[in-house]
C-alpha cells in the first residue's frame, strides 16, 4: 500500500509547478478586463475633471455637484464664488463644481 501511495506523491509533485502558472493564468485575466473596464476609464475622467475645473473662469456657467447652477463671479486658488441669483453668492470648492453650462444656460432655465 505504501507503494502506491508514494506514486501519487511523486504524480502530483511533478504537475505543481506547472499548475502553479496555469492556476495564476485567469486571475492575470481578471486584472487585465479589470484595468481595462474600471481603473483606465475612472482615472481618465479623473483628469477631464481636473483640467476643467483649473479651467474655470470668471462669467462661466456652471452646475454644483449639489445640482445648483450659477454664473462664477470669483475665482480663487481653491475656492470659486458663483451666482446662483441676483446679489446672492456661494463660495464652493473647485471640485465641487460638476460641469460647465453653455453660456445663456440660466437665462432659458
Amino acid at each position: 500500500m505504501s507503494l502506491f501511495i508514494s506514486d501519487a506523491m511523486a504524480q502530483t509533485g511533478g504537475a505543481s509547478q506547472q499548475g502553479g502558472l496555469m492556476s495564476l493564468l485567469p486571475l492575470i485575466a481578471i486584472f487585465v478586463v479589470f484595468y481595462f473596464l474600471l481603473i483606465r476609464p475612472q482615472q481618465k475622467r479623473a483628469k477631464e475633471h481636473k483640467k476643467m475645473t483649473e479651467a474655470i473662469a470668471k462669467g462661466d456657467e456652471v452646475i454644483t455637484t449639489g445640482g445648483t447652477l450659477g454664473k462664477v463671479t470669483g475665482v480663487g486658488e481653491t475656492f470659486v464664488t458663483v451666482e446662483v441669483a441676483n446679489g446672492v453668492e456661494v463660495k464652493v470648492q473647485r471640485s465641487a463644481i460638476q460641469a460647465l453650462m453653455p453660456k445663456g444656460t440660466i437665462k432659458a432655465a
